[in-house]
């Protein structure tokens, strides 16, 4: 065994390529030599001229079509490579969402004909050519006919990830620039974590967390709380669940569908973040950049809990707190949300949420 130290410079978005991603990938197997010889020719290509740099040529068409409007990156990519856009989710959303400004990445949401999308859009075709889907290449050539940007990469297999990590760290940095923000900071990370601390340590004092009024998912105003929030979408709007519930193929399923069907009937971007995993990505635009979202977090029971040694709290405490400090910043801001606690049946909590919200939806 031995210890490896990561540069304490380098951001979490930003460490992909320093010790923090490689070691885990030589444990996994990955070939690391092969890897960053691929993620090194990507640096030398980015010291280029920017009129053939591949990740400045990026970054400018980034940020030149957010500052027009087109502020929701719908990242499309290859069966065989489609967990980059949740890699991608974190580096875009953290690095430019903040000071009301920001670029919104939507990903995993199924490829529509082109008129079920809005003007706020561009897309970025992540195409592994090795193992193309010929559905996405049907679809990206659809938008690109009726005018949709569409920004198309080859990646020939997948080592050339680690070209490609590298890329979007400076695309992201130079669509940063763009936009007129700092892309090295996260300021309203930090505002969900002093809320989340000011409940522990309310448990810590007395034991419990404050009270609180829920909306529960069997309640029967839910149906025009939901009808109240998906009527407040307008052009140029986005639909953001973030579920604080277990990350399981079951649970994204139903959220899957209900993405779907306020797509389908608001023609808005949509995103899908689990708790509190989401909330050093894309929670730092949701709560720092354009008050364009409109979110619905989804809470429930524990099945189980685990002690915190030396503390009085638990991880589910915790996670408790985590739900309610983001839902409290996302109000201090102004942002358009609902909250609705499933109660401990989490699988039939979601199927009703599922029918409400086709309901309201009608």
């Amino acid at each position: 065994r031995r210890i490896f130290f990561g540069d304490p410079q380098i951001g979490g978005r930003y460490s992909a390529l320093s010790n923090f991603g490689m070691i885990p990938a030589a444990i996994m197997g990955i070939d690391t030599t092969r890897f960053l010889a691929a993620a090194a020719d990507m640096v030398r290509r980015c010291r280029a001229p920017k009129q053939v740099n591949p990740g400045v040529q990026l970054g400018e068409w980034l940020g030149n079509h957010a500052v027009e409007g087109r502020d929701k990156l719908t990242i499309i990519a290859s069966p065989g490579i489609h967990d980059l856009g949740a890699w991608l989710e974190q580096l875009v959303a953290e690095s430019t969402g903040k000071i009301g400004k920001g670029i919104i990445p939507v990903d995993r949401e199924a490829p529509r004909p082109p008129d079920g999308y809005g003007n706020d859009r561009v897309f970025v075709y992540e195409r592994l050519f090795s193992a193309p889907d010929l559905a996405q290449d049907a679809a990206m050539d659809a938008l690109e006919a009726a005018g949709h940007p569409v920004y198309r990469i080859s990646v020939a297999d997948e080592y050339q990830l680690g070209a490609e990590f590298f890329r979007w760290e400076i695309a992201t940095a130079v669509a940063g620039s763009v936009l007129g923000i700092h892309p090295f900071d996260q300021p309203d990370v930090e505002a969900a974590k002093i809320e989340t601390r000011k409940l522990t340590s309310e448990y810590e004092a007395h034991g419990s967390l404050p009270a609180e009024s829920l909306l529960k998912v069997d309640d029967p105003a839910l149906g025009d709380k939901l009808a109240e929030l998906l009527k407040s979408i307008g052009a140029g709007d986005y639909f953001a669940i973030l579920g604080y519930i277990e990350m399981t193929a079951a649970h994204e399923a139903v959220l899957q569908g209900i993405r779907e069907r306020v797509l389908s009937a608001k023609c808005c971007a949509t995103c899908l973040g689990f708790g509190p995993r989401f909330l050093h990505s894309t929670g730092q635009a949701y709560k720092g950049g354009p008050n364009s979202g409109v979110f619905l977090q989804i809470t429930a029971d524990d099945a189980r809990d685990v002690a915190i040694p030396g503390q009085k709290y638990s991880f589910g405490v915790v996670k408790a707190a985590q739900a309610r400090g983001d839902l409290a910043v996302l109000a201090e801001r102004g942002r358009r949300h609902l909250r609705v606690h499933l109660g401990s049946d989490v699988m039939a909590g979601l199927e009703k949420l599922a029918s409400a919200t086709a309901q309201a939806l009608k």
